[in-house]
């Protein structure tokens, strides 16, 4: 599997992503950044406010996946801090160039890990279209267990899945 090395992106270069300064987002960052991470501004528009609102989200939201010898892959992170009851939702997305060479899954471990790490966390949330078949060949296997529906305003229908985390 894929070594995926996650770069958290400061306030300074979600900015400069949102503005589409690839050069600007990429020193700020302090690594080569991709074309991907620009196009994905409507993300960065999220998570700047959230970190604005909430600096200490800024360890848990979105990162850059970075391979060594290969550059950013990708990003993943989650929708914030452990909820009340502990719950993180765990996000990734993988740049079209790059799918389908295990990168998803690799972020998904990864991230699981982190979360399994911190004793805040009770349990890693998934929610995936019913369309989405990568997404969910990515978790399968995970320990991941539907656990119902929603309703989410940008994405239509998806599934929710819940998976308890490693030693709670």
């Amino acid at each position: 599997m894929p070594d995926i090395r996650f770069v958290q992106l400061s306030p300074e270069t979600l900015v400069a992503l949102i503005d589409g300064d690839l050069a600007a987002a990429s020193a700020a960052a302090g690594t080569e950044l991709s074309p991907y991470l620009v196009e994905e501004a409507w993300l960065w528009r999220i998570r700047l406010d959230q970190v604005r609102a909430d600096p200490a989200s800024a360890e848990w939201i979105a990162r850059a996946a970075v391979v060594q010898g290969v550059g950013v892959v990708g990003h993943g992170g989650f929708h914030g801090p452990p909820d009340d009851e502990g719950v993180v939702e765990v996000a990734y997305s993988v740049a079209p160039e790059h799918r389908r060479q295990g990168y998803a899954k690799a972020m998904l471990q990864a991230l699981l890990e982190r979360a399994d790490a911190d004793e805040r966390v009770t349990a890693v949330r998934a929610s995936i279209r019913p369309d989405n078949l990568a997404s969910r060949a990515t978790i399968a296997g995970s320990g991941f267990q539907k656990i119902g529906e929603q309703w989410d305003p940008e994405d239509g229908l998806e599934d929710v899945f819940l998976r308890p985390a490693k030693g709670s």
